[in-house]
């Protein structure tokens, strides 16, 4: 192994990040679908030859959390059958993947004839066929009405690519044009890494490389056992709850058991609900994700997050439960829900061991995705609302940010351009502002959500869908905050009264000229509210973040 001292280390390190960004650049750039061009539903990473995460960008961690699973996965498949220009493919939750939605593209990476890295990139694809368009079944009582399954397969094998898997898979989607288009920029982002990793070797020698990859991962495990070390052994208890699963039952809770031992922590999943038959359940992967996410938001912003800082943690559940389902079991909604509710069980358990550094819950996922013609074009169109998106959870060093998304996404996923979108589609944003009084009280206030009124302006009828969770359950307060408050989502057709939408629903038919009035969740309150600076208080209301009386919600401790 070769001697690096840390400044050569600290290179390699900033060089693997900037080709991570560049990654997510050129796949920004090329992509044709707005849930990737515009509100950026992707990742990109790099890993070590035995799929060991290396370097992230900064875009979804639900994502990379689970990417050394789909590499574990393609490992297995393949053996010794990978070599120098394949290109793999999967979305199977139960092969490495996280729901099927998300396609990942993986180049293995090689160096005098053997692998060194692994560059991937996974991304949200509108449409991944099934039963339902747009990935998201709320009827699902099995993975196969949530989509097209892909196991790992090639797509190219030694340079040459294998039409006829690709005319397969988009044989199986609603838009192969859009299809064909974001797995190309894929499969360009991961090329454009081959090269950039390929001319970092060149530059500084592979064991110089690959001896820093070694202390990056090496680093980020002593700077977790560090800050773990700080906090008081014992055994924390937490637990989060799911409005329902769609099928009539309330409550669905996800309950971790933390124990603090020294340097090191155990996560035990284990008493959690068990599996339901709708599509909230989660792979192992998927899963494994959501606790490194919980963890990450516990840790110093500069910790590092690849494998390393996974070293100190022991994960406990077992399979049949909501968070480990078996085989079979539908998940499309697990990459938001159960993800984001096992962050707030596993965070919400070490509030007592680290009261300085847990966080209040932030506002859920709640996605309408729209179907229909467009009548400037005569084409057939799916629309994917990441407009609105909830308020974040305060913490102990400051408010909750505006707007922000979901936990599980922590800011990763845009809303992209109002303008950009009704030039796009065939609708009309009359009101997209932040919503007064969402966002929890407490010494520092949890963040706003937003209230969008949106117009259909179609001429014939479309139909929607909706996906997600916290119509019931605001963003959890904590330290004695308050619960943010819950979405509240409405359809107005022309000539009639609003009606409540359910959170998951699927078929609902869209009258041209309807109107989505949609009131997002804010995020938790952090602290006593008696305790809020009554400067920051004045500015609440004179920002009209806070407006009348205050309804109070619940307080956690």
């Amino acid at each position: 192994m070769a001697e690096v001292d840390p400044i050569t280390v600290s290179v390699v390190q900033h060089r693997l990040i900037g080709i991570v960004e560049e990654m997510g650049e050129a796949m920004l750039r090329t992509a044709f679908s707005q849930i990737l061009n515009s509100s950026r539903d992707f990742s990109t990473a790099i890993l070590g030859a035995e799929g060991q995460l290396v370097a992230q960008a900064e875009h979804i961690p639900v994502h990379v959390g689970a990417l050394p699973s789909g590499v574990a996965a393609v490992r297995e498949a393949f053996g010794e059958d990978i070599h120098a220009g394949d290109v793999f493919l999967l979305n199977d939750p139960y092969f490495g993947g996280s729901h099927l939605p998300d396609l990942t593209v993986f180049v293995p990476v090689f160096v005098d004839g053997r692998t060194v890295f692994w560059a991937v990139n996974r991304a949200h694809h509108s449409d991944v066929g099934g039963a339902t368009y747009g990935g998201y079944n709320a009827s699902a009582t099995e993975i196969w009405h949530e989509g097209l399954r892909v196991p790992p397969l090639k797509l190219y094998e030694r340079g040459e690519r294998r039409g006829d898997v690709l005319r397969m898979l988009k044989a199986n989607v609603r838009h192969p044009r859009d299809f064909e288009g974001d797995l190309s920029a894929q499969i360009g982002s991961v090329h454009l890494a081959e090269r950039r990793l390929g001319a970092l070797v060149t530059e500084l020698g592979v064991d110089v490389v690959t001896d820093s990859m070694a202390r990056i991962l090496d680093a980020a495990e002593a700077e977790v056992r560090r800050i773990v070390s700080a906090w008081k052994d014992g055994t924390y208890r937490g637990v989060a709850y799911l409005d329902d699963d769609g099928r009539g039952h309330d409550d669905i809770a996800i309950r971790a058991t933390v124990t603090v031992n020294g340097s090191g922590l155990t996560v035990d999943l284990s008493e959690s609900a068990p599996e339901v038959a709708s599509f909230l359940n989660s792979s192992y992967a998927n899963m494994r994700s959501g606790v490194a996410m919980a963890l990450a938001f516990l840790c110093d912003p500069g910790v590092a997050k690849n494998d390393g800082a996974m070293r100190p943690v022991r994960i406990v559940a077992r399979e049949g439960t909501i968070v480990w389902s078996k085989p079979g079991a539908p998940v499309a909604m697990s990459t938001s829900h159960c993800a984001q509710e096992i962050i707030e069980a596993v965070v919400g358990a070490l509030s007592s061991a680290c009261p300085d550094r847990a966080m209040a819950g932030w506002g859920r996922r709640l996605r309408i995705a729209l179907k229909g013609e467009n009548p400037r074009t005569g084409r057939p169109f799916i629309w994917h609302m990441f407009h609105a998106r909830p308020g974040a959870g305060a913490s102990p060093g400051g408010d909750g940010w505006h707007g922000a998304g979901e936990w599980h996404s922590a800011g990763g996923l845009k809303f992209g351009s109002v303008e950009e979108a009704e030039v796009r589609f065939p609708l009309f944003f009359r009101r997209h502002e932040f919503r007064p009084n969402s966002g929890g009280r407490g010494r520092f206030a949890g963040g706003a959500g937003v209230d969008l009124e949106l117009e259909v302006e179609t001429d014939r009828p479309c139909v929607a869908n909706t996906a997600g969770d916290g119509a019931r359950h605001g963003a959890r307060g904590t330290a004695g905050g308050e619960d943010g408050a819950p979405h509240r989502y409405l359809l107005r057709e022309p000539g009639k009264r609003s009606r409540v939408l359910g959170s998951k629903v699927e078929g609902i038919p869209v009258a041209p000229r309807s109107r989505f009035i949609v009131h997002s969740a804010g995020g938790g309150g952090w602290g006593d509210p008696a305790l809020r600076d009554p400067g920051a208080a004045t500015r609440d209301r004179r920002e009209g973040f806070v407006t009348g009386p205050r309804i109070e919600r619940g307080a956690r401790r």
